[in-house]
């Protein structure tokens, strides 16, 4: 009998043992996972793209040698990272250069109708449709879209059949529909632009500061064209009481900056889209930079800037994140034209809203330290609508089918290796023109394109760009068989619903 006890104290015990033991290796290989898991995710790199609002080549010194302002902050990343010399906005003007860099996707794909929003304008970016947002937090990431989003909300209005007018919004109650709900843990912005898009006021996350509103009359700013005269740019809109444009940039600046400091405090890695309204009009630069440039108003508001850039870069560099975090800089299309001598597109043909190279040609510079050439320059034919692979493939991450249709990888381009050949085939400009190496052929097009025929697209110029930057030598004439292979090249594209490798 006691021996038999003890056979079964023995074998309890071995029982206990080998559960304990099994138990710690079960609690080990789950602490392990969960360890690999962090150190993966905290190995991956902080991003912040700076997407400022109409800017040109002739505006950045590093850029533009004679420019009549200097960007020392834009001119340290570009000899600290890599500077594009062919990348493009995606359009010549803000809302679809904005949908398009946050989707991937050419901006007449959209399910919507993608034209220039006002401020109570409903969202362009589908509900089913991913963004870079989506895709970081699919990462482990923390998002944060802060400054000017211009691609549509959803507002409350107080009569939801009614017309979604000014007079129809209840700015008491919270926003349905807003950035957060797509893609991004946190939102800080305005809906339109700051500068002319009603109302005039911040919203965190879903709600609308400063209220009360209050209106603004026969508000005397520079105007559209000519700083030298005063103009009534503002009547009659709807403004935060507190409300004061020439710190709207600055703010977003700042929020910027609180936002990564409280990620990398929480050991978690961030991405941060940050578009400025910076240096669209009205150009009414803050005081600490007036007269601080050679070119006037607007270009005191590029110098305005050229600090948002600096603040962003030094916070990276106090956090001590710098050799692991990726900035990029770039702009939504080209300049407005200036009149006080400066050149803000540079030697390029053309402005804001003209399929001209000067119109969406744009400065491009992105740097990461250690994985990217301190200054380096790429003549590769990209576009913003390429970041979205092209940081998917930074993560490691795979498209879905859907993801990007138009959005091709550069990430090989960044680490400087070898290629049999362009990272694109080609490319279309939103105005409608189409790219394919150094050849440029400009549509003159008479309907919308969801409505167009070729019928309706009419070839009007081709130019060689490597030959005739300024694009002065319309070439049609010589190169009839050019002209047609570009013209099938559109429709092509046009017509698969996708232009991407799959």
């Amino acid at each position: 009998m006691k021996l038999r006890m003890k056979c079964m104290f023995q074998t309890l015990l071995v029982i206990a043992v080998f559960t304990q033991v099994h138990s710690c290796k079960k609690s080990n290989d789950k602490k392990t996972q969960e360890e690999v898991t962090i150190n993966k995710v905290a190995s991956k790199p902080n991003v912040i793209i700076i997407y400022a609002d109409d800017l040109g080549y002739g505006d950045v010194s590093s850029y533009y040698a004679e420019s009549k302002i200097n960007t020392p902050h834009i001119d340290q990343l570009a000899s600290e990272g890599m500077k594009f010399t062919d990348a493009h906005s995606p359009a010549s003007y803000c809302t679809p250069s904005r949908y398009s860099i946050l989707t991937g996707n050419y901006c007449w794909r959209s399910t919507n109708t993608v034209e220039l929003q006002e401020g109570y304008g409903a969202p362009i970016i589908a509900k089913d449709e991913n963004t870079l947002g989506n895709l970081f937090q699919d990462n482990g990431y923390k998002t944060a879209a802060i400054g000017k989003w211009h691609v549509g909300m959803d507002w409350t209005f107080k009569d939801p059949n009614a017309e979604p007018e000014e007079s129809n919004v209840d700015f008491e109650a919270p926003l349905i529909s807003t950035p957060m709900d797509q893609g991004f843990d946190y939102f800080f912005g305005t809906s339109g632009c700051t500068s002319d898009d009603s109302p005039f006021a911040f919203i965190d996350r879903n709600k609308l500061h400063g209220l009360p509103l209050k209106e603004l009359k026969d508000i005397n700013v520079p105007g559209d064209f000519n700083w030298q005269t005063k103009e009534t740019h503002y009547k009659d809109v709807l403004a935060a009481h507190d409300w004061e444009h020439e710190k709207a940039d600055t703010t977003f600046t700042n929020r910027a900056i609180q936002f990564m400091k409280r990620t990398v405090a929480e050991e978690k890695p961030f991405f941060v889209y940050l578009p400025l309204s910076l240096p669209h009009i009205p150009w009414s630069p803050a005081e600490f930079v007036k007269g601080k440039s050679n070119a006037g108003p607007r270009g005191d508001l590029v110098v305005l800037t050229d600090y948002c850039v600096g603040q962003i870069t030094k916070t990276i560099e106090d956090l001590g994140v710098e050799d692991n975090t990726i900035v990029i800089f770039t702009s939504d299309n080209g300049p407005r034209e200036s009149y006080d001598g400066h050149k803000s597109a540079g030697n390029l043909k053309g402005y804001k809203g003209w399929i001209e190279e000067g119109g969406h040609r744009v400065p491009f510079i992105v740097k990461w330290p250690n994985k990217i050439k301190s200054n380096s320059v790429s003549n590769e034919l990209i576009s913003q609508v390429d970041l979205y692979a092209t940081l998917a493939s930074v993560l490691e991450s795979s498209l879905g089918d859907d993801d990007a249709p138009d959005s091709f990888d550069f990430a090989p381009v960044l680490y400087g290796e070898q290629s049999n050949g362009p990272v694109r085939d080609s490319y279309i400009h939103l105005g409608y023109a189409t790219r394919k190496g150094d050849w440029k052929l400009v549509f003159d097009l008479e309907e919308s394109i969801e409505e167009a025929t070729e019928e309706h697209f009419k070839p009007t110029a081709l130019y060689n760009l490597a030959d005739d930057l300024a694009e002065t030598n319309n070439l049609m004439n010589q190169h009839p068989e050019i002209v047609q292979a570009l013209s099938k090249l559109f429709w092509d594209v046009n017509r698969k619903g996708s232009s991407r490798p799959r």
